[in-house]
């Protein structure tokens, strides 16, 4: 074909029907794109109003909340803070920065603290001690939070909230009066009596024992026996009255420190006994020592007792959580008990198995409730017959 001639196209299609073809495929798809961005941006649109209505529902729900709102990131640094209602004096404004805002809560919150926070887990009831305004007593906080996640999934941190809580009630002064009193009473007028009875058996036995047969000087042993019980039953409703009047000497106390003494002392006084006692290293709080060593020998020393019928005995202490609380937990592989009866395990003189196969007065766990209600604490219980008991406590003060 000559250069500059037109080419023919036939009805059967040729190259003037193929662009045609194309420019239509290319407009179609173009369109398709069109309206694909108008699409997607009426998503965008949408989505981004549904944002700003969520964020403003969020807004108005956080701001029904009084307490502290804070976040921290995958290294537990502090990155936000909302304490607005609280006092402009409150330490938690000057802690907006993430070491000074650690270096406010008290030393034995550090680590149970710490623990959650790497845990990289929701936690519910955690309480800890915070510097007060001015200088004041440490103030209890619940710390509840829930975990962030990237957008691959990964750990980032925690969001959670804070919530003040009441600070343990003191003792009315006629409660320490009727402490007092009652310490009085058992000092002179009921151990009058028990000295009578103690102080004329003994002259019985000493000078009419050989007269007396097996069965007579017996009878006279038990006597002797139940005075020497009832003094000890008067020591210990003695000592339950004074827990009430003493003040409480707060200061951080190592738990697991007081926990290692205590077994110590009950493996010097039966050094025959296998016992795998096991105590988490750590255990920090802020009380009483003196009072908390009374727990302690109460807790652990039962713990040592009800397992004594154990080829190997087991003991534990450390921190748990147990439901919305954390705890500390006493646990054994002892005798246990039954559950029917828990509501008598913390009364005075109330015993759960025979003084012929565990001795003891019956005054211990009431001791041990009255400390840690003074510490603005609770106490509880779970146990299966022949199985173990553990025993739960929290300490607020």
């Amino acid at each position: 074909m000559p250069v500059g001639a037109r080419a023919a196209v036939d009805a059967a299609g040729g190259p003037a029907w193929h662009d045609f073809g194309l420019l239509l495929v290319g407009a179609l798809l173009a369109l398709t794109v069109l309206l694909g961005l108008l699409a997607w941006q009426q998503r965008q649109r949408r989505d981004a109003a549904a944002l700003r209505d969520e964020r403003a529902r969020v807004r108005r729900l956080l701001g029904l909340i009084d307490g502290p709102l804070w976040r921290t990131d995958a290294q537990h640094r502090l990155t936000a803070l909302r304490a607005t209602a609280l006092p402009a004096d409150h330490a938690l404004h000057a802690g907006q920065d993430s070491q000074a805002f650690w270096q406010l809560f008290d030393a034995a919150s550090m680590p149970g603290l710490r623990q959650a926070l790497e845990s990289e887990a929701d936690f519910h009831a955690l309480e800890v001690g915070l510097a007060a305004p001015g200088g004041g007593p440490l103030q209890r906080w619940r710390l509840k939070a829930c975990v962030c996640l990237d957008e691959s999934g990964r750990f980032a941190g925690h969001e959670g909230s804070a919530t003040l809580l009441p600070p343990a009630r003191p003792l009315p002064a006629t409660a320490d009066e009727d402490a007092a009193s009652f310490g009085t009473l058992v000092s002179h007028d009921l151990r009058a009596p028990i000295r009578v009875v103690e102080g004329f058996t003994k002259i019985v036995k000493e000078d009419y024992g050989r007269l007396l047969d097996r069965v007579g000087n017996d009878h006279l042993d038990r006597v002797l026996g139940a005075a020497a019980r009832m003094n000890g039953m008067i020591d210990a409703l003695l000592a339950l009255s004074r827990l009430s009047a003493l003040p409480l000497a707060r200061q951080t106390v190592d738990l697991s420190q007081l926990a290692s003494y205590v077994i110590e002392d009950l493996q010097r006084q039966a050094p025959e006994r296998r016992v795998d006692a096991r105590i988490a290293p750590g255990l920090l709080v802020t009380g009483d020592p003196t009072l908390l060593r009374v727990v302690l020998e109460n807790l652990l020393g039962n713990a040592w007792k009800y397992s004594a019928q154990r080829q190997v005995a087991r003991i534990d202490l450390g921190r748990v959580v147990e439901g919305e609380r954390s705890a500390f937990c006493v646990a054994d592989n002892g005798a246990g008990f039954d559950m029917r009866f828990i509501d008598r395990l913390f009364g005075v003189f109330q015993r759960l198995h025979s003084s012929s196969d565990f001795a003891g007065t019956g005054v211990g766990l009431a001791s041990v409730r009255r400390i840690v209600q003074r510490h603005g604490g609770e106490i509880w219980a779970e146990a299966e017959v022949d199985r173990g008991a553990r025993f739960y406590f929290t300490l607020s003060t």
